[in-house]
């Protein structure tokens, strides 16, 4: 577990493109965990997770598209 990626709400933004905002959405609507919190209090995400939910979210996201534009 020491040898695991983790990340800040800010950091895994960053890393994945999006707001701060959309980070906050995939762990309300259950697609990302908090894991943990930093020695600030500041959440922390697994970078593999942050990895899934953003795949399982663009994902949804082109389904989403094409079907309207299908």
């Amino acid at each position: 577990m020491e040898d695991e990626i983790w990340l800040t709400v800010r950091e895994a933004a960053e890393l994945t493109g999006v707001s701060i905002v959309t980070v906050y959405s995939w762990v309300r609507r259950g697609h990302l965990k908090v894991e943990g919190l930093d020695h600030r209090g500041q959440k922390l995400f697994r970078h593999l997770d942050v990895a899934k939910a953003e795949m399982t979210t663009r994902t949804r996201a082109c389904q989403r598209t094409f079907r309207i534009t299908a």
